[in-house]
């Protein structure tokens, strides 16, 4: 494959959070071979679980803590800054991959 198109697959791994967060970089690292493209898949599918699991675990968190104040904007902050944090990393991410 040129590398041209494995940059081009890696970066729309970190990019699918956008169109398909979990499908493609699991189809891109089962389909393609080569070892950078599959690392990049394999770190953007990680990233993009956070999410995933952050917002039914402050449902799941507030639910327990019977709706208070506190817990809302806690796990408002905690889960949503961690997941733009995220977000972040993976356009950047995906600028660098493209740019290398």
């Amino acid at each position: 494959m040129s590398t041209n198109l494995n940059r081009i697959l890696s970066s729309l791994c970190y990019f699918s959070m956008f169109f398909a967060p979990f499908l493609f970089p699991v189809v891109i690292y089962l389909a393609v071979q080569d070892q950078e493209v599959m690392r990049h898949a394999k770190r953007s599918f990680l990233s993009h679980l956070f999410p995933v699991i952050a917002i039914p675990l402050s449902i799941i968190i507030v639910a327990e803590t019977e709706f208070s104040t506190t817990s809302i904007v806690v796990c408002a902050i905690l889960f949503g800054l961690s997941s733009l944090v995220i977000m972040a990393w993976n356009i950047v991410q995906g600028i660098k991959t493209l740019k290398a």
